[in-house]
């Protein structure tokens, strides 16, 4: 009877860890989510002007957070303007921000914006669920009638 009672103990604590590893998989964006998020953050700025949707893509909770995903703005001289993870960096030039490789991303993402308006930049990035380098890729937008492009980013599996 105890090793039944072992086994059916055992047998529930392999689903329940299975069951906590699906969700936690299931909290990372995908590439279709990741480029909504950034055209509808595009419509936002149309509707409200930059500083208020920057404003309200920086903030922590809401409707500009779905899963990993968030919104950054960045100007075209690499100055932070909206940033939904770290509110810390608004107001940070990050231009010459290299990634472990030595890509300088947001240079990339910036010149992406100007030449061709939307695409994806690839570098490494710290993983916040892991707190180590991961490989990113961000969708990335330049902002009409604005000097700078929004950009939401996911963590490649």
């Amino acid at each position: 009877m105890k090793l039944a009672h072992f086994f059916r103990h055992l047998a529930l604590s392999l689903f329940m860890l299975a069951s906590v590893s699906l969700a936690f998989a299931q909290e990372r964006g995908t590439a279709d989510e990741a480029k909504a998020m950034a055209e509808n953050g595009l419509a936002h700025i149309k509707a409200v002007g930059p500083d208020k949707a920057f404003a309200d893509f920086s903030e922590k909770e809401g409707k500009w957070h779905n899963k990993d995903l968030y919104i950054f703005a960045v100007k075209f001289d690499g100055t932070v303007v909206a940033q939904g993870a770290n509110k810390a960096l608004i107001g940070k030039n990050l231009m010459d921000l290299k990634d472990p490789d030595g890509k300088f991303f947001i240079k990339e993402m910036i010149e992406l914006g100007k030449a061709k308006g939307t695409g994806w930049v690839d570098y490494s990035y710290t993983d916040p669920q892991t707190k180590k380098f991961a490989p990113k890729s961000s969708y990335v937008a330049r902002v009409p009638g604005y000097e700078g492009i929004l950009g939401v980013g996911i963590y490649k599996k």
